[in-house]
């Protein structure tokens, strides 16, 4: 929940329950002392118009999953501010008698304060729902953000083992290259050994056929 409305709620809660003690103490004084009180309620309501205010400007500015809830919140208010501002009129008419009066004072007394007990009930209620809302808000942001760790986590391992791998292949191209070049290596020395093959094997015949002839020429003569 924002906490610019906590704010304005509690500064409500405080000064509505402020009025309508002092509607009540209102009813049972007369003169200059009832003139203060009410001069006293009519700034508190305005007061209270004024917070009621903030709070609907607060609630509208959220996001749609809280403004819901928070309007619905606010309408009770609006309620419980209107019992207040009627209680006051009934407190300041001047045309009902003393005793009327009272005993209207009374009896609306008695209403209101059983109206605004039901509506804080309800709003007590309303702020824990609110507040276990929050709360499983509050879980699944950690379960998306534990997730999202875990996520990123998989993907480093899994470039990781990408580089391993392309390490690894280009090792295996060096092995495969070194390989290659060996062979011909191979098949230059091969060549050249069976060309040496050759030039040994002509030289030894030539010399055996020098030797047969230095031979047949000693015998002849």
């Amino acid at each position: 929940m924002s906490q610019v409305f906590e704010g304005y709620e509690r500064q409500y809660c405080e000064l509505s329950a402020n009025l309508s003690r002092k509607c009540t103490s209102a009813g049972a004084v007369d003169g200059e002392q009832k003139k203060q009180k009410i001069s006293e309620i009519k700034a508190g309501l305005d007061d209270a118009d004024a917070l009621i205010r903030k709070m609907d400007l607060e609630a509208r500015s959220l996001q749609p999953s809280m403004k819901a809830t928070l309007l619905a919140k606010l309408r009770e208010y609006k309620t419980d501010l209107n019992n207040l501002k009627s209680e006051f009129k009934r407190v300041s008419s001047a045309n009902v008698n003393h005793a009327a009066r009272d005993e209207l004072l009374e009896l609306g007394m008695a209403d209101a304060m059983m109206v605004s007990s039901d509506q804080r009930g309800r709003l007590l209620m309303s702020t824990e729902r609110l507040n276990q809302s929050t709360d499983r808000i509050k879980e699944g942001r950690k379960a998306a953000l534990e997730t999202e760790e875990l996520g990123v986590s998989i993907l480093q391992d899994l470039h990781q083992q990408r580089q391993s791998l392309l390490h690894a292949r280009n090792t295996v191209h060096g092995v495969d290259d070194n390989f290659t070049q060996s062979k011909k290596i191979l098949a230059i020395m091969s060549r050249r050994i069976s060309r040496n093959k050759w030039i040994v094997g002509s030289i030894i015949a030539a010399l055996v056929v020098a030797i047969i002839l230095i031979l047949y020429f000693k015998l002849t003569h």
